[in-house]
């Protein structure tokens, strides 16, 4: 008799643990699967706030990350006022809690600034890559045609970021070094654009960081 009652009360325990672990279960994958609309609504704040300041253009390039809560930003500002800018609009987004800020400014040159123009006349009046420029043939800048959610499309120094900007190609000078980062169409745009480039009388090279669109990757030719 003894022995049933005590079977029984066992039982009765492991019943009830089963059932606390099983709601267990169900309250965290309830958690998961409401904290993933919340993410990926930061996700498009995070891209809308970016792309909304006002004095990110053609010379600067940013990129992002975003990790629960957790925001790093990276790129390069041609003008100062823009990194602190973009650390200011991400921390209004709700759902960040920090935002690290590896944006780099680049120095003041008048050497680098004659560059930056003469490889923006060289790409961005190119037949070729005209379309690409403001009043071309497609839409003006790269605004994101992904779909909602993070894309981490980054390569090289910005693996497993998402890159944000107006222009698909953005032309970054520093110490007479030309950069082209950004997304096009297809490998043959990022050809033209790396020649157009190359061609620029007083640089002191040219690294073709650009993306392509149909794969999402960097691409390995130059």
């Amino acid at each position: 008799m003894g022995n049933e009652r005590a079977e029984r009360s066992d039982m009765s325990r492991y019943s009830r643990l089963a059932v606390a672990l099983a709601s267990l279960t169900l309250v965290l994958a309830g958690a998961r699967t409401a904290a993933q609309p919340q993410a990926k609504s930061t996700i498009d704040e995070i891209r809308k706030e970016l792309m909304q300041l006002p004095y990110y253009g053609v010379f600067d390039f940013l990129a992002f990350k975003y990790d629960k809560g957790t925001v790093t930003l990276l790129g390069y500002a041609y003008r100062p006022v823009l990194k602190s800018d973009a650390v200011r609009a991400v921390k209004r987004v709700s759902g960040v809690d920090q935002v690290v800020d590896k944006i780099e400014e680049l120095p003041v040159s008048p050497n680098d600034d004659e560059l930056r123009w003469k490889t923006y006349y060289a790409i961005y009046r190119d037949p070729f890559l005209s379309r690409y420029a403001p009043g071309g043939g497609m839409l003006w800048g790269h605004r994101h045609p992904f779909g909602g959610g993070f894309h981490p499309m980054g390569a090289g120094a910005f693996l497993g970021s998402e890159p944000i900007g107006d222009y698909p190609i953005h032309i970054i000078v520093k110490n007479g070094k030309i950069t082209l980062l950004g997304v096009v169409d297809n490998e043959s745009d990022k050809t033209v654009a790396g020649m157009k480039a190359r061609e620029v009388p007083g640089s002191f090279g040219v690294d073709n960081q650009l993306m392509v669109e149909n794969t999402g990757k960097e691409s390995t030719k130059p």
